[in-house]
């Protein structure tokens, strides 16, 4: 599995390998431990399908629980309950019970929450990309196939 890598203080070198030798600075790579990992630590927040468009649905505004089960069609109760009650133990979510019959229930992202914009912003740009190089490929392969 690959290691997540902090790049701290640069340290000077000389780079004895150049006709002229030069001086550089280098980071120093340090691995992460495992439980201090912000990748994984991210995707231990937002890891799995629901969350990830959880998120990029309340991104939009805030939502009532039934608009989040009609726009997840394929997320059981139980999962779409227990992902949003993990993502506002996280503070991710904020949860608005409104006490009235039948009773109300919002979420909406907290600022915390929102800052996650740019990277679904990034894995969607990212997406397209890999949609676009799977279908370049895809195509080789026809014109090659007889």
């Amino acid at each position: 599995m690959p290691r997540c890598y902090h790049f701290v203080e640069r340290t000077f070198e000389m780079d004895t390998y150049a006709e002229e030798s030069m001086a550089t600075f280098r980071p120093e790579k340090i691995a992460c431990a495992h439980t201090s990992c912000p990748v994984e630590r991210t995707l231990a927040v937002i890891g799995g399908v629901w969350k990830t468009i959880l998120v990029r649905e309340l991104l939009e505004g805030t939502r009532r629980y039934g608009q989040l089960r009609r726009m997840l069609p394929g997320v059981t109760h139980k999962v779409l309950t227990q992902q949003l009650r993990e993502l506002e133990v996280d503070g991710v979510v904020h949860r608005d019970v409104y006490a009235e019959v039948p009773p109300r229930v919002e979420y909406s992202l907290t600022p915390l929450g929102r800052e996650l914009a740019p990277l679904l912003e990034g894995m969607h740009t990212w997406g397209e990309r890999l949609a676009k190089a799977q279908r370049s490929t895809r195509d080789a392969r026809e014109r090659v196939s007889p």
